[in-house]
This record gives C-alpha cells, structure tokens and sequence, in this order.
C-alpha cells in the first residue's frame, strides 16, 4: 500500500467519530457572498454537501446572492439608494431581488449538489408559506442629537413565522432543500430578507445540530486578530461589549445567538472561500472556523 494511500485510510478512520455524532442530524448551511464566487468553488462547495447527505447527515442550505443581485441592477440600470449607509429595497429593487435569488442563483446551487450526485430542490420562502414575513423595524441613533430614529428600508423584511413542513418533506425524502431568503406576509406582500437572518430562523425551526455561517473571514478574531476557536454566548455578549467583535461581525454573531436561542446547539462563523471547510469544521477535532456554543 502506498503512503497516499495509507492517508487516505487514516483520514476515513478518523472521520468515524464525527460522522457518528452527525448522523441524521440536520445541520444548516448559510452560503453566500464570496464564498458562491467561482465556478470551482460552487462545484466543490456541491460536491461537500452531497458528501454530507450520502453519509447521513441531513444538510439545509440557505442561500445568499449579493454580487449577483448588484450585477443584474446594474445591467438593468437600477439605481440603488441608502439611508445612512444602509441599501433601501424599493419596488423596482424588489423585483429584481426575487428574480435573482429565487431564479439563477437558487437554481444554480441546487444544480451544483446534485450534479455531485444528491438531489437537491430549489425553493423560496414562498413556497409552501415556508417564511412568513413582515416589516424589518431598523432604528439607528443619530451620533450628533443620540436621539434613534426609524429607518424606512422599503420592501426589506425579517421572518416572522417558519413553516417547516414542506422542509420535512423534503428532508424525510432526502431530498437537501436550497432556499432562496425571501419571505412573504399574511396579505401577500414579499420581503426581501438578510439570508444570514433566514439561516438563524430556519436552523432554530428545524432544531438543527449545526448552523454554519460561510462568509470571507476566518471567523471571530481576538484582539491580536487572531481566530477564536470556540466562544460562549456570553462571551460573544462580552466580545461585543468591549469593541472585541464590531462592525460587520455583530449582525453575524448575533444571528449565531438568535440560532442558539432557539435551539440550536452550536452555530459556526467560518471562511467559505477556504477548500473543503464545511468538512473541516465538521470532521475533525480542529474544526475551521469559530463555533459559539450556548
């Protein structure tokens, strides 16, 4: 036996515990952002998840779609707007919002999955009334009066209600669902809707193992940008308190507790664009990114 091949035997060795404690576990995977860039990249990130479903665990992806939405508005010539900082979704957005993420992207993950040999359905928070939906509520404070003010983002939503009852159609078929992150509300209306905050809903929803978050960064990173590898919930509380964790790290660990909240028993910041981190993080002792623990 070769020494390549003496590694593979010592990886599958290694991988039993893990697969042990994962299976028939639901585990849930936001996708999105850089980490849906290159073909290659969306090939592997496929191929990872049919290995997941094909060795008995039961994977729900949640998809984002940012680049692909801010290239069709700007090959239809949709002008953006933003209210101190924050993109507005009007009508006209909306409808390229849902065209986008519900259409080609949606389509193209799904395709990605079981093209690697699972059987993945695309579907949107639409469907089936997996999301109810209703109005996102943002206050900021004004840093010159400190007085909050009410932040009108048009058609830009936040979960309400999930219905996991088509998701446990599909599941209990092993069928992986690939959902596109708009919800609708009780008259009709749709909302476009954060995917990372669809992520945490539906992960706690389902009572998933896992939620895993794959963004651009290595994960929560210490004082001398360093990676955390593991946190509590009061420690991301702590982290955020004291400037630790800031900017456009808050909404995510935020999420990541929102999950744990719910029910979910650990949720994990990790680097999507890094080959093969949903099995790293799942497979091995290590991990690849940092999981926040209740």
């Amino acid at each position: 036996m070769t020494d390549d091949a003496r590694n593979r035997m010592a990886l599958l060795s290694g991988a039993l515990p893990f697969l042990q404690r994962y299976d028939e576990k639901i585990i849930v995977v936001k996708y999105g952002g850089h980490a849906m860039g290159e073909e290659e990249t969306a090939l592997r990130f496929g191929r990872d998840i049919a290995l997941l479903e094909q060795v008995g665990i039961k994977p729900v992806v949640v998809h984002g779609g940012g680049p692909q939405i801010n290239a069709m508005l700007k090959r239809l010539d949709v002008k953006s707007t933003f209210v101190h900082g924050l993109r507005v979704t009007d009508a006209a957005m909306l409808d390229v919002v849902e065209m986008v993420l519900a259409g080609p992207v949606n389509k193209q993950v799904a395709q990605a999955i079981t093209r690697a040999g699972a059987i993945a359905v695309g579907i949107s928070g639409k469907d089936g009334g997996l999301i109810r939906a209703r109005k996102l509520n943002r206050t900021i404070r004004d840093p010159g009066s400190n007085i909050e003010q009410l932040l009108d983002l048009g058609f830009v939503g936040e979960p309400e209600r999930i219905d996991t009852r088509v998701l446990d159609l599909l599941i209990g078929a092993h069928i992986v669902p690939v959902i596109a992150p708009v919800g609708v509300s009780e008259d009709g209306q749709t909302w476009n809707i954060n995917a990372d905050t669809v992520a945490g809903a539906v992960a706690g929803a389902l009572n998933a193992d896992r939620m895993l978050m794959l963004t651009d960064v290595a994960g929560v990173l210490d004082a001398d940008r360093n990676l955390i590898p593991e946190m509590t919930v009061a420690e991301v509380k702590a982290g955020i308190a004291n400037g630790m964790i800031s900017g456009g790290m808050i909404p995510k660990v935020e999420t990541c507790i929102y999950a744990i909240e719910q029910g979910v028993k650990g949720a994990v910041i990790l680097d999507g664009r890094v080959p093969h981190a949903v099995l790293a993080e799942l497979f091995t002792d290590e991990g690849s990114g940092t999981l926040i623990r209740p």
